[in-house]
């Protein structure tokens, strides 16, 4: 295997950059800073930024088929269209809580959005516990609720052969697998398929490579970890320079880069100085491991 090297390639640090997804077509890495409220996109080719600010935290932003983006704003999902900044409401969770907004989600391979909540952090970053829930929203807009007394929702994927979901409840430490019906999008049969180490930190973002391996972020734990989750066996550990590491992507032009967001709240002045590159987006080359293109929300 080659040498693997990592480097900062977004130097606007984020308080929370979360959620990165790769835009083939534009060579472009689109993610968000929760905290920050703004959605990002960096040109690869140009090595510019472009933001559109979202009024309240924004927890991911997926393709839409039908063009622009779809993002998670407060409680909201919301429609955005990129030229004009325009948001649009598409549709609400959590409509039962006031204290909670949304965090991750992705877009499964049928075209359905999953995206879940957590409660709103307090000034000193403490949450309060099974206020969470999982939702999936299909085409047709209509939402529904996949899992409740969840505590952070955060890194979700899916098997190669579709019929698996990996899902992260990061409080719990452990990377957890489902039965997923393709039709209905339902789940079943919750088993634990990696469990953290001592000193990992917290499971936060995920994806996988084209092996369907899964590559997991360590929030506190400054690395992101690669683990086979039919095994349980960690095969590789990817070392950054900063330890709140919040989520990953593979993309580039053959999808060999693996792109790593990072956040910097919650960092005191000591821990800053020692780690000036908190909150940038790092690109990590050498694995020797390719992933997929990102999917788009049909609704």
């Amino acid at each position: 295997m080659s040498s693997v090297t990592v480097e900062s390639v977004v130097k606007t640090p984020a308080l929370i950059g979360e959620g990165p997804v790769w835009e083939e077509s534009e060579q472009t890495l689109l993610f968000v800073d929760i905290a920050g409220e703004k959605i990002h996109r960096w040109s690869s080719t140009s090595n510019q930024i472009q933001s559109v600010e979202t009024g309240d935290t924004v927890g991911f932003v997926v393709p839409r088929e039908s063009g622009g983006y779809v993002a998670g704003v407060g409680r909201s999902i919301l429609a955005v269209d990129w030229s004009s900044q325009m948001m649009t409401p598409l549709a609400k969770v959590d409509e039962d809580k006031l204290n909670t907004r949304l965090n991750d989600g992705k877009v499964d391979p049928f075209g359905r959005l999953l995206a879940g909540t957590m409660a709103k952090e307090s000034p000193h970053g403490q949450i309060e516990r099974k206020q969470g829930s999982l939702y999936s929203v299909n085409s047709d807009l209509a939402v529904t609720r996949l899992l409740s007394q969840v505590d952070i929702s955060n890194g979700l994927e899916w098997s190669l052969d579709q019929r698996t979901f990996f899902y992260i409840d990061s409080l719990s430490l452990t990377v957890d697998a489902f039965d997923y019906e393709p039709t209905s999008g339902s789940l079943a049969n919750r088993r634990v398929v990696y469990r953290m180490k001592e000193g990992e930190g917290l499971p936060d973002g995920m994806t996988t490579d084209v092996d369907g391996r899964l590559w997991v972020a360590c929030y506190n734990g400054g690395r992101v970890i690669h683990i086979d989750p039919t095994t349980g066996v960690q095969l590789q550990t990817v070392s950054l320079p900063v330890t709140k590491v919040t989520s990953c992507c593979f993309g580039g032009p053959d999808f060999s880069d693996l792109f790593v967001t990072s956040a910097s709240l919650g960092l005191d002045q000591s821990e800053k100085s020692q780690q000036p590159l908190a909150g940038n987006t790092f690109r990590v080359r050498g694995l020797g491991v390719k992933g997929q293109p990102s999917r788009s929300f049909i609704g």
